[in-house]
This record gives C-alpha cells, sequence and structure tokens, in this order.
C-alpha cells in the first residue's frame, strides 16, 4: 500500500447523537426532596430562582441532582485518545471491534500548530512549539511507520490470518469510533480533567488531543444546559 491509499488527519470527530439532558431536570430532581413531585411548567415559572438553585448545587457539590440527564456522542478519534478517555470508569462506551471488522487505514499526524516540545517534569509542565525541522521529523516518521504497519496488517489478511491477530502490527495512531454516553456530572467530571483553562480551581494538564474531543463535547453540552454550564465555570470547573 502506498502513502496515498491512506488517510491522515488531524482532526476528530464528535457528534452529539441523543440526549435527554436539560437544565430543568437538575431542578426538578433537585425540588422533590423539598417540594415532592412537580411538573416541568412549574419548574419554569421562575427563571431566576432555577438558576439560582443550579448555582447553589454546584457550588456546595449536590451532585446527584445533575446525575439524572443523559447524552450520547459518537467520537471518532486515534486510539490513544481513547484509551486515555475509557480511564474515566464514569461512561459507557462501545467501540468498534477489530476482531469482527477490517480496519481502515485512517491514521492521525499533528496539525503545524500542535505544540511539541514538552518543558518541565511531569505534573508541571508546559508544551511549546518545535521547529518546521522537528515538525517534518515527526510527522514523516509517523506517516513511514503507518504505511509500513498496514502494508503488513493487509498481508496477513490476505493469507487468511484472523482480524483479530492481524489488528496486533497496528499502531494507537490509528484512528477508531465510539459511542459514549454519560450524565451531566459525569461529563463535568471528564471536562475538568481534560480541559486546560484559565480560572479552573486544579489546574490540569490535558494531551490535546483528548482536549480536542473535550472541546468538541462541552460546546454541546454548553448548548443543551447553558445554566449548568455557567454553573460549572463560576464554581472553578470543579464537578458538583
Amino acid at each position: 500500500m502506498s502513502e496515498s491509499e491512506i488517510v491522515f488527519r488531524s482532526d476528530v470527530t464528535v457528534e452529539l447523537v441523543k440526549a435527554s439532558a436539560s437544565d430543568a431536570d437538575v431542578i426538578w430532581a433537585a425540588r422533590v426532596s423539598t417540594a415532592g413531585e412537580q411538573s416541568m411548567e412549574e419548574i419554569g415559572e421562575d427563571p431566576a430562582r432555577s438558576e439560582g438553585l443550579i448555582n447553589y448545587l454546584a457550588r456546595e457539590r449536590h451532585g446527584s441532582p445533575f446525575e439524572h440527564t443523559s447524552m450520547t456522542f459518537f467520537i471518532s478519534a486515534p486510539i490513544f485518545v481513547f484509551r486515555e478517555f475509557m480511564r474515566h470508569r464514569i461512561a459507557s462506551y462501545n467501540e468498534e471491534s477489530g476482531r469482527y471488522r477490517e480496519l481502515k487505514p485512517v491514521f492521525y499526524v499533528p496539525s503545524t500548530d500542535r505544540k511539541l516540545i514538552q518543558v518541565g517534569k511531569t505534573g508541571s509542565y508546559t508544551f511549546v512549539d518545535g521547529t518546521t525541522e522537528q515538525y517534518e521529523t515527526s510527522v514523516k516518521a509517523m506517516k513511514d511507520a503507518y504505511v509500513v504497519a498496514y502494508e503488513q496488517y493487509q498481508k496477513m489478511l490476505d493469507v487468511g490470518i484472523a482480524r483479530e491477530v492481524a489488528r496486533v502490527v497496528l499502531p494507537v495512531g490509528l484512528y477508531s469510533s465510539m459511542y459514549v454516553s454519560m450524565n451531566s456530572r459525569a461529563l463535568m467530571n471528564f471536562l475538568s480533567l481534560r480541559t486546560a483553562r484559565e480560572g479552573s480551581h486544579f489546574p490540569s494538564y490535558p494531551q490535546r488531543e483528548i482536549e480536542m474531543v473535550a472541546e468538541k463535547m462541552e460546546a454541546e453540552f454548553a448548548k443543551l444546559m447553558p445554566l449548568t454550564h455557567k454553573a460549572f465555570e463560576k464554581s472553578g470547573r470543579i464537578a458538583p
């Protein structure tokens, strides 16, 4: 297989495929402790009170009302992003399987604005731009390795080797896809750790590629639950 037959990407795909998540869901769940059952119409009668309640819940870390929501995302990203993602045991995952389908030759290469050089120690470091030569060396090394790996994968498949065996030669820069479902409390926990933001109470140092996924998820979350997202930011991006 030649390099021209392989797809190289520098982006990620995040699509909200379904959701049952609104600020009203949080308020409805929280008020049952003091007001019993309420209709959604009753909940929407006093917007200022609703915003105040959500701010209170986020600030005081009363988190369970935020769990009465659900969002399902379709994500396409390099495998190394998924391996970091699945460290968060606060979601349900279903990923495509290299045991059952032939994996497509789609591989990750960094964009020109991806910072390449780590400065400082683990837990307290920053990344800075590399030189043009360093960038070109990185991209060439990745592409060369991808071509060889996928050629060997195809060679094994062509002689009848099982997919689950042949896939072992493929690198973590290969793109995979998955559905992930989580509630808003779990999503805020994920965002607190996988985005770097000024004003965060606990600074985070995410790898850029998983932060790209997190940023797209956060944009959908902010549209679905604007009051909750605002309270999350106001509380220093700490999950309640």
